[in-house]
């Protein structure tokens, strides 16, 4: 008896180990998006309590103050992580680049398979962020934010779409796509909230909005 139980011990301890590791190899395809932002319930009560103030200066603004891409581990820098996150089938190199795969952005709607044809979009500009305090920020804090895969700060587009959004907030730019955009408030929202960073009277007034149609 007590043999059948050490082999019953062994199966279950072997099917644990595999499933382990299965779920090592399949959670980042499975996820294939960037993290879940807070509700739009929790994001109307955090945007609710953000500072409103009048946008501040470009002045001293450079992306060289948020250092980016940084490298999250081997040879993998942010922009490889969350071009391996966000998409499916995604193969690299040894040099962590992706050499095939497919990706969907989410705010137009297109599907893309070759990498280059993708860019990392900050959720919240770097400029944007610049002008709604992070020009108080040590370089250290403005490096965690520009590269940040635990907030959804960072998200796989069409290249030429991040381009047109550049560093507009919510009051002057919304993805084409619109069924995103209450995903997309509330993300804007979650991260302003988290880094305390301001808003104008013009980007809330948009966040309302779209924050009340979800």
């Amino acid at each position: 008896m007590s043999g059948i139980y050490a082999r019953r011990i062994a199966v279950v301890a072997a099917s644990a180990a595999l499933a382990a590791t299965t779920g090592l190899l399949t959670a980042p395809t499975a996820q294939a998006a960037m993290p879940t932002p807070v509700s739009a319930a929790t994001a109307r009560t955090y945007l609710s309590a953000l500072t409103v103030s009048t946008e501040g200066s470009s002045s001293g603004y450079s992306r060289d103050k948020f250092p980016h891409w940084i490298t999250q581990s081997g040879a993998c820098n942010t922009r490889e992580v969350v071009l391996k996150r966000d998409g499916t089938g995604v193969v690299q190199d040894s040099s962590c680049a992706a050499t095939s795969g497919s990706w969907y952005s989410q705010y137009d709607g297109a599907t893309w398979t070759a990498a280059a044809d993708l860019d990392i979009d900050h959720m919240v500009p770097l400029a944007e962020a610049w002008r709604s305090g992070a020009s108080g920020w040590t370089t250290a804090q403005r490096q965690s934010f520009a590269n940040d895969l635990t907030r959804p700060q960072l998200i796989a587009v069409t290249d030429n779409v991040n381009q047109a959004k550049s560093d507009q907030d919510p009051g002057e730019w919304l993805p084409s796509r619109t069924a995103y955009r209450c995903t997309y408030a509330r993300a804007w929202v979650h991260v302003k909230h988290y880094y305390g960073l301001s808003v104008d009277s013009t980007e809330k007034s948009a966040l309302q909005s779209v924050l009340n149609g979800c």
